[in-house]
């Protein structure tokens, strides 16, 4: 959370180089132990950092640590984990990256295998199309467009609604209902018969599996600090790439079963796929905790995967970073005014629209590379394994970004390279007749457009880092991923039949809005910064008492607040 420190300067404040600890004007100096220097580790090789002590005092500065302000930012009583909350409680690097890491394996890890799952079932429709789908059902690839259109506008129909539902019932328990009701789906997409039951399908998969993501991210929230967050997302959506990996040489070998018990292969892969997932499903049951003080159960064991000192470290680490994770219980519903209130969050619109272009003009060349590939001569087999390399480069290049954007503070800068990489690959498309060119050349042109460094990961880490209240991020992640489906939906339209095989009308389409991108990101920079100084203005125009009597009295909450700044 971006928060200004509103109550006295502490010593650091006053004297940057003052390495004595907090500030103990007001309390006894043995009542409250001191606070730790901020860290700044080496990410990459290019970056200076100095040795650090790893068992020096981590536990950073806060609102908590000035008395006449950390009762205003104290968690309720009904907070799941306030029987861990501590604002004086202290804790060294050594311990903290050891929880961190024990978090990664215990949450993350499991969450990325979940993601995985969802890609398997959502994605293997690409390479069923290497498999003669189309034909055998009697489709055209604009039914193919139409079912990835249903599937699209269903997921984002869900979106809210299973985020709603998971905010009242628990992500540890919505999720793997999810999980399992959608893959009992996807293995009966073995029984298609036409076009009917192939839209129905489709239909019924972006019902169960939409609000996944958004569920996922706001669960994540509880675990981390927002920059970590984003760079876990990274490694969320590279779990997503590998599962195309994984597809893709599971197909290769799948797909070999066509004619066993007279079905082609396509059939025997939805159905195995779905089984697979289905497992997973009923693991999720098992291996997902409430939250960090909830791990306790009879498969996870009675005492759980924390010790009380790691879930104090996980609770108060958290909350230093952002006060406001503690303003609703995990299993507390979101009213219809609290809705109607996160829904008419004009902040957080600007980061809406990025979420509806900034990946249009990648989708269409992604949805149609296998069928691409398959025009271009290769057979089904190649082809399944030349989507391979795209996915690996994409892979390098998301996890990079979302490590570039936290290293420098540069969220819109960074977000903004995938537009940067793409331009050349869509101006060639647009400019060369790739009729007459070497399949291989049409193969690495695409191959290397795809490669693009994805921002979803920044922007979803920078979506919920500026709706600063529970509430709001419960409502603003399934927003921005509503307008990622709608953006789904219009690229998925932008390719036609009667534009085949060139598609040069839609690649101009794509290079417009590629262009157009360019102006939004430098719009979005520009409002936050506008929005950061109005806020400044006002509360710098304010004493201190003043400030104050703001925080105890207003009635202002979440971004709303003018000691919260926008992160940009």
């Amino acid at each position: 959370m971006a928060t200004v420190f509103v109550g006295k300067p502490s010593r650091a404040e006053r004297d940057p180089d003052d390495k004595l600890g907090p500030d103990t004007s007001t309390t006894s100096v043995n009542t409250v132990p001191p606070l730790g220097e901020p860290l700044n580790r080496k990410r990459f090789w290019f970056q200076k950092t100095k040795a650090y002590d790893p068992d020096a005092v981590a536990t950073q500065p806060s609102v908590f640590d000035d008395p006449e302000t950390s009762k205003q930012y104290h968690p309720p009583p009904e907070w799941e984990n306030t029987h861990r909350f501590d604002p004086l409680a202290r804790w060294t690097w050594r311990e903290e990256f050891n929880v961190i890491r024990k978090v990664d394996f215990r949450i993350m890890v499991w969450t990325c295998i979940m993601f995985m799952a969802l890609e398997l079932d959502r994605a293997n429709l690409g390479q069923a199309l290497t498999d003669n789908f189309l034909p055998d059902l009697g489709l055209t690839t604009n039914d193919y467009n139409l079912g990835n259109t249903v599937f699209r506008f269903s997921f984002l129909c869900a979106e809210l609604p299973s985020q709603l539902v998971s905010k009242w019932m628990g992500p540890d328990r919505w999720i793997p209902m999810q999980m399992s009701l959608w893959s009992i789906v996807a293995s009966c997409q073995f029984f298609l018969a036409g076009r009917t039951s192939f839209l129905v399908c489709r239909c019924l998969l972006g019902i169960l599996q939409g609000g996944f993501i958004p569920d996922v991210i706001l669960y994540l929230s509880y675990f981390y600090k927002h920059h970590e967050l984003t760079v876990r997302l990274a490694f969320f959506w590279t779990a997503m790439s590998i599962s195309d990996i994984l597809s893709s040489l599971l197909a290769y070998g799948i797909l070999h079963m066509r004619g066993v018990e007279g079905h082609p292969g396509w059939r025997w892969l939805f159905l195995l796929e779905g089984l697979m997932t289905l497992i997973i499903g009923i693991l999720a049951f098992l291996l997902m905790p409430a939250g960090p003080c909830q791990t306790a159960s009879w498969f996870r064991g009675k005492n759980g995967w924390f010790t009380e000192r790691e879930e104090t470290i996980i609770v108060n680490r958290v909350l230093r970073d952002d006060p406001n994770k503690s303003d609703m219980h995990n299993r507390q519903p979101i009213t219809f005014g609290l809705l109607w209130q996160s829904l008419k969050d004009f902040d957080l619109w600007p980061l809406y629209i990025l979420g509806l272009t900034f990946q249009v003009p990648m989708i269409p060349p992604h949805q149609y590379l296998t069928l691409t590939l398959r025009q271009l001569g290769f057979d089904t087999f190649q082809t399944n394994l030349l989507v391979i390399p795209q996915t690996i480069g994409h892979i390098i290049t998301m996890v990079a970004v979302a490590y570039l954007a936290e290293a420098f503070s540069q969220l819109t800068l960074i977000a903004s390279l995938g537009q940067f990489w793409a331009l050349p690959f869509l101006i060639y498309l647009n400019s060369v007749d790739t009729t007459n060119v070497s399949r291989w050349v049409i193969y690495t042109v695409i191959t290397l457009l795809l490669i693009y460094p994805n921002a979803h990961p920044i922007q979803v880490g920078w979506n919920s880092r500026n709706s600063n209240t529970v509430r709001s991020r419960t409502v603003s992640a399934a927003c921005y991923n509503m307008f990622v489906q709608v953006s789904a939906i219009i690229a998925s339209n932008i390719y036609r039949a009667d534009d085949a095989p060139r598609y040069k009308r839609g690649n101009r389409q794509l290079l417009g809005i590629l262009c157009m991108n360019f102006m939004l990101y430098a719009l979005v920079k520009s409002y936050y910064v506008f929005r950061n100084k109005q806020r400044d203005k006002k509360w710098n125009a304010m004493t201190h008492e003043e400030r104050l009597h703001y925080l105890a009295t207003t009635t202002d909450q979440g971004n709303k607040r003018l000691d919260f700044r926008f992160q940009h």
